[in-house]
């Protein structure tokens, strides 16, 4: 997938190709001045060939890492190239912006068959209790020299791509497995499997990041993604019967903050109304008590001018207000009985009607 790309030239059989056209060829010259120009020619022709091989290419997501006699010397990025060929010289091409997975607790065959890795996913929690975890490490090479040269990985069997030599076998794996432990190690059961996954991630993250830091690996850490987290089969049923209770419980706890969030609103509107109202009635009131202050200032300054005027227009003007609902009558100790006051109203009152007719008929 990843692994080392030489140039296809092998120098030992190229000589003994050459080798044996000459002893053809030498059989079949007559003299030994020609055969030493032809020993000249054929040098040079090898020797282009075996020059031509140290031509190489790197693509854009590529970097070569360079040997010379089998030192690391150096890498080089993409386009075309030439470093001295084998034996001389080795040139390795290695994509290093491929992200590269790694599975733990689990393995992904052919067919995406899913096969389970019991020994590297159950692990204890700081409670004391067991739970099985599956987990995927996303990765890439950040370093080629380091990746190439510093780690003598013995490789994983069970990943085809983990190359011997290559720190993301068996290295990787070992690494990522500790770094999971420990985190887990120091949580409740409740964070990997419900409350605090997340954190769980990060952790892990980091940690294995200064692990193979440490190892000086030439790996960066991209993510580190929990994916299936089982408690133990003895006991799963139990754990489901808690966590259906947690739902429910959150289930209600959200029914009530949104009756809450329904019903305050309504509330809030009810008691800003009434609010609302009371203030338009406190205003009126004070609006109308000012006016009829000012009304009796304007009044009083006005006596305070003029004293038996006003005196007298007042008088006058409550006189106006008052006679015209009240009927007077006039008392004459002559006649024996009252007689209204015509024509202060329109016409005399029913019950006047019969003193007026016997005062009459006394006549």
């Amino acid at each position: 997938m990843y692994g080392e790309r030489r140039p296809e030239f092998d120098p030992d059989q190229v000589l003994q190709n050459l080798r044996q056209s000459w002893e053809g060829v030498r059989s079949r010259l007559p003299g030994g001045g020609g055969s030493r120009l032809l020993i000249l020619g054929i040098i040079v022709v090898a020797l282009a060939l075996w020059l031509g091989t140290g031509f190489y290419t790197v693509q854009p997501s590529e970097q070569a890492a360079l040997r010379l006699f089998g030192a690391f010397r150096g890498t080089e990025d993409e386009g075309l190239h030439w470093y001295p060929p084998s034996p001389i010289g080795t040139v390795d091409v290695v994509s290093v912006e491929e992200t590269r997975r790694m599975e733990l607790g689990f393995r992904t065959g052919a067919g995406d068959v899913v096969t389970d890795e019991a020994v590297e996913s159950r692990m204890i929690t700081g409670d004391l209790n067991i739970v099985a975890i599956d987990l995927v490490v996303q990765y890439r090479i950040k370093d080629l020299g380091a990746f190439l040269f510093n780690v003598a990985d013995p490789g994983d069997p069970a990943r085809p791509e983990a190359i011997e030599g290559h720190p993301d076998g068996r290295t990787l794996k070992d690494a990522a497995e500790a770094a999971l432990r420990q985190v887990v190690g120091q949580r409740s059961i409740d964070d990997p499997l419900r409350v605090g996954r997340e954190a769980v991630q990060v952790d892990t993250q980091a940690l294995l990041q200064e692990i193979v830091d440490d190892y000086n690996a030439g790996i960066e850490i991209l993510n580190v993604q929990l994916q299936e987290v089982q408690p133990p089969d003895q006991v799963r049923d139990a754990f489901d019967d808690v966590n259906r209770a947690r739902v429910d419980r959150e289930s209600r706890i959200n029914e009530s903050l949104a009756y809450e969030q329904d019903r305050l609103p309504r509330a809030r509107g009810a008691a800003e109304q009434v609010t609302q109202a009371a203030q338009a009635f406190k205003d009126a009131r004070i609006a109308r008590a000012q006016g009829e202050a000012a009304e009796f200032t304007a009044v009083f300054s006005e006596y305070a001018q003029s004293q038996e005027v006003t005196r007298t227009r007042l008088f006058l003007e409550a006189i106006e207000d008052i006679l015209p609902g009240v009927t007077l009558f006039i008392l004459d100790d002559s006649t024996g009985g009252a007689l209204p006051l015509l024509p202060l109203t329109e016409g005399v009152l029913p019950s006047m009607a019969a003193p007026a007719a016997g005062a009459g008929s006394g006549g």
